[in-house]
């Protein structure tokens, strides 16, 4: 934006709106419709289409939900590269101290639910900034590949996740999993007698777990190590995982190692 005339400084900011919840891109998009200074040229609901339209329509801001499927808000800003992506406002059920990054960084956020006073405080700061060249600032005014770092450091310390249930946001900690299972594009969290719904995939929630205390025995499968009671062998060179509760897990075959080398540390 070098070089921007004063008709182009009072022009709409060109906005996409990334989340994948309907219902979440219909409330961002009605609050950005009470504003004159904010045109949204399009939308879309997963992290592999908000990389497209971002090299395609070139926008000047994106509102950018972190936790999608497949790739996430991060993922993207990777893909397309820190110094090509546009301004972002991150929009997320992340808890507050997760968020302690974004602070660190100066980069601004909208934690869910979406309140109209919070989102116009962001949406006047962002445009603001983008109109007085925000591109020309130095790297530490536009921090995305040390944001990208911190948040790696917050993910490998991740004690809760998000999860979204009947319109509600629910914070499940860590300690309180006792196997996660893939179902289709969803997992399926076990804690005691509840199971939880979340729109992820086992290696993404594998990565952002804590090695040391979860252990991937399937390829469907990510078991709580302090919630295994015994380890029993099976056919063909398998494990049959019983937990805690009872509940009995079978190891796949490309993971027999892995639960092997676990035994084996503990013996």
């Amino acid at each position: 934006m070098s070089g921007m005339t004063e008709l182009e400084s009072r022009s709409p900011v060109r906005t996409l709106i990334v989340d994948d919840e309907p219902l979440a891109r219909a409330h961002l998009r009605s609050l950005l419709r009470e504003r004159g200074d904010v045109d949204v040229v399009g939308e879309c609901g997963d992290g592999r289409s908000a990389i497209d339209q971002i090299k395609r329509l070139t926008p000047d801001l994106v509102l950018l939900d972190i936790q999608m499927p497949e790739l996430d808000g991060l993922e993207v800003i990777r893909e397309v590269g820190p110094e090509a992506m546009p301004a972002v406002v991150f929009v997320t059920a992340y808890d507050e101290h997760a968020l302690a990054a974004f602070e660190v960084h100066a980069f601004d956020y909208i934690l869910k639910p979406v309140s109209r006073r919070r989102f116009t405080q962001a949406i006047d700061r962002v445009v603001g900034l983008i109109r007085t060249d925000a591109k020309d600032q130095s790297p530490a005014d536009r921090p995305l590949a040390a944001l990208i770092e911190a948040m790696r450091s917050e993910r490998s310390a991740l004690d809760r996740i998000a999860v979204k249930a009947d319109g509600r946001v629910l914070f499940i900690r860590v300690g309180d999993i006792d196997w996660i299972e893939a179902d289709d594009d969803l997992v399926r969290i076990h804690t005691g007698k509840s199971v939880h719904s979340h729109r992820s995939t086992l290696t993404h929630l594998e990565e952002r777990l804590p090695a040391s205390k979860f252990l991937r025995v399937h390829r469907s499968t990510l078991v709580n190590v302090d919630r295994i009671r015994e380890i029993q062998p099976w056919f063909q060179g398998d494990w049959v995982l019983i937990l805690n509760d009872g509940t009995r897990l079978h190891s796949g075959k490309s993971y027999r190692s892995k639960v092997r080398e676990y035994i084996e540390r503990l013996t």
